[in-house]
């Protein structure tokens, strides 16, 4: 699986490694050679300019100078601390290094005076655990390189960024390029640290697989690596006998907005028929119901003008999965609809109107859905159903705001304010956005950068919403659909590219599905 590591689990990977025998050193030496790589590949014959700081970040600074300088590039270096305060690896490598150092504060008023030359820098001052703002000379030294318009390679991250969180809350470099080593870390992938990265390589400096054992990593990168086993598990292939068909693949019901508002929800019900639903019915009031009969024909319609009529259909076990909250509307009527789904033993997906009519009282969606996992545990819709949570929630930063309201990140970001969302609720959390997070309450998270931004249109939304609910009709885990379904979401935006409206999207799950598949198969 494609793990992240957080800053903490990087340097106990490092310490692990060192306990299995792997020199310290060593590491530094391979790490900067990777830097001094991607430096002359984007210098091209250019000077390099390397800047260090005073721990480990700035030892693989010095270790790509010593490198460039031997291979005959022009380079200098200056840094942020005397050599003589450097310890352990850091100063080894500083001893290492054939060339002058220069204070940061001479090189910056050397090059307020040099005329603006062509140069590429390497970023070396501070990593991904840095927690604070830049200050003094670093700070300067960003505001320089950004004005000069220098390419920047990073190294492990761009200085000023929290590699945890992806934030930065003062200057940050803006890289050409960054530099990572054995693992990916969250703020590669989350806003705005993802723009602030370029291109990312990870380098693999040496450090064994096993130590991802001890550390126990409860991060990832979505991709198919994470879901496909579920995927392959629940939905037929072309080249499988199987004995599947419609009944065996699951029924999902999405549960219409009223008359005039009946649009969302039928872009969800159509993506859960493409998502691998074998039935899917909309459901609502006589109204809604005459405007869907004019648009859909492979879609059932089932009447159900309240929420005694709409439980009384779902408490039908051949039901496997809900979907509620596009264009629903804020009443009583709402919150009433919502709260009888989570007494069925179907999985549930909650959108919209659905978790924004909790605002003034979150705590009586997340006790029913607390009830609903403990009938979850009771019931086994199919053989080898994945016990735990049946219920997805997919606010957008606007909903989330509104019913996690008091959830503070305390530093984390987004990562950390969807894990304690899910945690809290009790429910699978599907946070939106162009980093979207997914989060488990067990801990399990997943950050998606397969996107396209073309995505960000009206109903895009309800389409992701009714891909997650026919996954789960399948009998995918909860988390495991959420995660496909953003990532199918993604691909099919990436193969549609601009212009792309809502309509076009469940036209596009086949497509995305086939690229899954060949994922799955290359890896």
């Amino acid at each position: 699986m494609c793990v992240l590591l957080s800053p903490s689990e990087m340097t106990r990977a490092d310490a692990l490694a060192v306990t299995m025998g792997v020199d310290s050193y060593g590491l530094m030496l391979r790490a900067g050679a990777a830097v001094a790589d991607a430096a002359v590949r984007l210098a091209n014959g250019r000077p390099v300019h390397v800047l260090c700081g005073p721990g480990n970040n700035g030892g693989d600074g010095f270790v790509a100078a010593e490198v460039l300088r031997r291979q005959g590039v022009r380079v200098s270096l200056a840094a942020v601390s005397d050599a003589a305060v450097l310890h352990g690896d850091a100063a080894k490598a500083a001893a290492d290094w054939q060339g002058p150092i220069l204070p940061i504060s001479a090189w910056l008023d050397a090059e307020a005076v040099r005329p603006v030359s062509d140069c590429v820098v390497i970023d070396a001052l501070f990593g991904a655990g840095l927690a604070r703002p830049l200050t003094g000379d670093a700070a300067e030294a960003v505001t320089r390189v950004l004005e000069r318009g220098w390419p920047v390679v990073a190294v492990d991250v761009p200085s000023g960024l929290d590699g945890g969180s992806g934030q930065a809350d003062g200057p940050v470099f803006q890289a050409t390029e960054t530099v990572t080593f054995f693992r990916l870390k969250p703020g590669h992938l989350l806003l705005p640290g993802r723009a602030c990265c370029g291109s990312v390589t990870l380098a693999d400096i040496g450090i064994p697989e096993q130590v991802l054992g001890e550390i126990g990593c409860r991060t990832y990168e979505n991709g198919a690596s994470l879901w496909g086993r579920a995927l392959c598990d629940r939905l037929p292939c072309a080249d499988q006998i199987s004995d599947r068909h419609k009944y065996n693949r699951g029924h999902a019901v999405v549960v219409s907005g009223p008359r005039f508002r009946t649009g969302a929800a039928r872009l969800a019900a159509n993506a859960a028929l493409r998502a691998g639903a074998g039935l899917v019915t909309l459901t609502g009031s006589t109204e809604a119901l005459r405007e869907h009969a004019a648009h859909v024909t492979a879609i059932m319609l089932r009447k159900a003008q309240n929420k005694d009529e709409l439980a009384a259909f779902v408490d039908d076990p051949r039901i496997t999965a809900a979907l509620f909250g596009p264009a629903a509307g804020l009443g009583r009527k709402t919150r009433d609809v919502t709260l009888a789904l989570l007494e069925a033993q179907s999985a549930v997906v909650l959108d919209a109107d659905a978790l924004t009519v909790f605002t003034d009282r979150p705590d009586q969606l997340f006790n029913a859905v607390t009830r609903h996992g403990d009938v979850a545990r009771a019931f086994v819709a199919q053989p080898g159903q994945i016990s735990g949570t049946r219920v997805v929630l997919t606010p957008h930063e606007g909903e989330f705001a509104r019913l996690f309201g008091d959830i503070n990140d305390q530093g984390t970001g987004k990562l950390g304010r969807a894990r304690a969302a899910a945690a809290r609720s009790g429910a699978v959390v599907l946070l939106k956005g162009s980093d979207t997070v997914i989060a488990h309450p067990d801990g399990r998270a997943a950050i998606n950068a397969h996107a396209s931004p073309w995505l960000a249109t009206a109903g895009s939304g309800d389409v992701l919403a009714g891909i997650v609910t026919g996954l789960l009709a399948c009998g995918m885990p909860a988390f495991e659909a959420a995660c496909c379904a953003v990532w199918l979401h993604g691909e099919a935006g990436l193969r549609f590219g601009p212009a792309l409206t809502a309509d076009d999207l469940p036209g596009l799950v086949p497509a995305a599905f086939a690229a899954a598949l060949e994922t799955l198969t290359v890896t």
